[in-house]
C-alpha cells in the first residue's frame, strides 16, 4: 500500500507544480499585456469612440437582459464567478467539448481588449489576472459601460449605440422591450444571431434571453410572452 500512497503523493505534487507553472506563465503574460497598455488607457480608448453610451442612457430592460445572459452575479463577484465556471466545466465535460463558457463580463472585457480568443489555459489565467486588475480600478457600472461599448453586435457594429441605430434606427435610450432583448442576445454569436442575416435565429436567441431573465428574477413568469 505504501507505493500507492507514494504514487498519489507524486501525482499530487506534479499537479501542484504544473498549476504553479501555468499561473506564473499566465501572470507574466498578464504583466506584459499591462505594460503595453494600462487599464486606464484601455478605458480611455473605448470612451473616446463616437456614440459612447453611458449606463444612464441604457434602458433597465437592456441592462437586465445583458446581465441575465452574460453574468447574473456581475454586481456581487470580484471579477471571477466560481459558480458559473464550475457549471460551465460540468456542462463541457458532459458534452465532451467546449459548449459553454463561464467568463464574467469583466473577463470578457479583459479578453477582448488584451488577449486572443483562443481557449488555452494560460490565456484564461492571464485573462483572470487582468479581470482582477480591472475590478480594482473601476466601479461595476464603468466596467459594464466599457463592455457594451466595445463588443461586436454583427453587421459591422462594435458598440451598443451603433447596433441600436443600425438595427432599429434609434438611440439605445429609446429601445423598447423587444429591441432590448433582441440586442442583448446577439454578442454571444454575432454571425449566427445577426437579425439582418438570420432573423429566425435572432428571434430564437431572443426567446432564450427572455427565459434567462425569468430564471434570474428580472421578469415574472408571464412577462415577455408576446
Amino acid at each position: 500500500m505504501k507505493w500507492i500512497k507514494r504514487l498519489c503523493s507524486f501525482l499530487f505534487l506534479t499537479i501542484v507544480i504544473l498549476i504553479g507553472v501555468l499561473c506564473v506563465k499566465g501572470y507574466m503574460d498578464y504583466r506584459e499585456a499591462l505594460n503595453e497598455k494600462s487599464v486606464e488607457e484601455m478605458a480611455a480608448e473605448i470612451e473616446s469612440i463616437d456614440n459612447y453610451t453611458t449606463i444612464d442612457e441604457l434602458p433597465q430592460t437592456y441592462i437586465d437582459a445583458v446581465l441575465a445572459v452574460e453574468d447574473k452575479r456581475f454586481y456581487s463577484h470580484p471579477g471571477f464567478d466560481p459558480i458559473a465556471t464550475c457549471r460551465a466545466l460540468v456542462n463541457d465535460i458532459k458534452a465532451g467539448s467546449y459548449v459553454e463558457g463561464g467568463s464574467t463580463i469583466t473577463q470578457q472585457l479583459a479578453k477582448n481588449q488584451y488577449f486572443t480568443q483562443d481557449k488555452k489555459i494560460i490565456r484564461k489565467i492571464s485573462e483572470l489576472f487582468m479581470a482582477f486588475k480591472i475590478e480594482s480600478v473601476f466601479e461595476k457600472d464603468e466596467i459594464f459601460e466599457l463592455y457594451v461599448n466595445s463588443i461586436f453586435f454583427g453587421n459591422g457594429y462594435y458598440c451598443v449605440a451603433d447596433a441600436s441605430w443600425g438595427y432599429f434606427g434609434k438611440p439605445p435610450s429609446e429601445m423598447d422591450f423587444d429591441e432590448c432583448t433582441l440586442l442583448a442576445g446577439i454578442p454571444n454569436a454575432p454571425t449566427n444571431y445577426n437579425p439582418v442575416a438570420n432573423p429566425e435565429l435572432a428571434r430564437e436567441r431572443q426567446a432564450q434571453v427572455i427565459e434567462k431573465m425569468k430564471k434570474a428574477g428580472y421578469l415574472e413568469e408571464n412577462e415577455g410572452e408576446e
